[in-house]
């Protein structure tokens, strides 16, 4: 690989940093535009009127996921299990009050990062030069040059580089960038039907003052076949001194107001859990199929759909145009790994 290759990287979600945190180390540096005003793309932590960090976004992760595990450690991020311990829930039917069921700890289980899964986000853009990320630059069209290629964004300012390399979904990438010359048909119209993963999910989460249901004796896990909650658990901090839980609503709440899927979690949980439950401290959630995520469109495609498919592994535009994204990845497409995955399967095509 060229060090004074210049590469441009079209979106800041976590394949795009971790590829320009990649190539930094080789001494590479890359322009990242983000089209939106934040960074971190599915990843998405708010902070609650008391501190706590809340997920909207990607959350968990596990041994089984060694890529991302190893770039936690080298930006020297703390991770810690997910509480489950104590009496679950799972409501099978509204008129029927819900079953209760105990599950061990387990062995091997599922992680979360200690200040919020933005964290790392925030750990790999500090590892950056800031001048060179870019917000609120959305690209609309990325065009081939004899030595190299040229990125334009909305705003019209254009950047030239050796090589360009698009980690936003693959479906967006179709929709939101003109190609000149023209994608090839196989990959232009395999590209807006490869599933974007959490596209169409409704995340919520609540700050309580106090972990009200442990001292119950639930985990805070609710699994729902009644409620507008599909899927609840225990969003207590790190250091166990902020409290929350965090989970998904059905797909139905994304056609109700925001008043409305807030009124409905708090029936469903005061039901369950006690008047307490009614009463949170901060309430947040979030519709993923906003403009930088699927454009605002409701595509159904199946789970995992054309994820890793051989022909997104491939170069475009004279071998100047690459795609990344966690939907790239050969394994663990759609999460967190697949991300990292993804961003050092390109590296390694530069």
């Amino acid at each position: 690989m060229k060090v004074n290759r210049k590469i441009v990287i079209i979106g800041g979600g976590l394949s795009g940093l971790t590829l320009a945190y990649l190539l930094l180390q080789k001494n590479i540096k890359a322009t990242i535009l983000e089209a939106s005003s934040r960074l971190g793309g599915r990843i998405y932590t708010v902070k609650g009127n008391l501190g706590t960090p809340l997920e909207l976004g990607a959350t968990w992760f596990s041994d089984m996921h060694p890529h991302l595990l190893s770039l936690i450690r080298e930006l020297d991020l703390q991770q810690f299990p997910q509480f489950s311990r104590g009496i679950s829930l799972f409501q099978t039917k509204s008129f029927e009050a819900p079953q209760q069921f105990f599950i061990p700890e387990s062995e091997a289980p599922s992680y979360r990062l200690a200040g919020g899964t933005q964290m790392l986000i925030e750990a790999l853009a500090e590892r950056l030069d800031r001048a060179d990320i870019h917000l609120n630059a959305k690209v609309t069209s990325a065009r081939e040059l004899p030595d190299g290629v040229i990125v334009t964004t909305e705003g019209g300012k254009a950047y030239e580089a050796d090589i360009a390399i698009s980690c936003i979904p693959l479906p967006l990438a179709a929709s939101l960038i003109a190609f000149s010359p023209q994608l090839p048909p196989s990959i232009s119209g395999l590209l807006p039907t490869v599933q974007t993963w959490m596209a169409g999910a409704v995340k919520f989460t609540l700050e309580y003052g106090r972990p009200f249901w442990r001292g119950k004796g639930f985990s805070g896990m609710l699994y729902s076949h009644a409620g507008i909650i599909t899927e609840m658990y225990d969003h207590t901090s790190f250091r166990e001194d902020s409290f929350g839980i965090t989970g998904f609503l059905n797909g139905n709440a994304a056609l109700y107001s925001y008043d409305v899927r807030k009124e409905l979690v708090l029936v469903q949980l005061g039901e369950l859990l006690g008047d307490e439950a009614r009463q949170p401290v901060a309430y947040f959630d979030k519709i993923w199929n906003d403009e930088w995520v699927s454009a605002g469109k409701q595509e159904i495609h199946r789970p995992h759909q054309n994820n890793g498919h051989p022909l997104l592994h491939m170069p475009y535009l004279n071998g100047k145009f690459f795609f990344c994204g966690t939907e790239t990845a050969g394994e663990f497409a759609g999460y967190m790994e697949g991300a990292v995955i993804a961003a050092k399967a390109v590296l390694d095509r530069l």
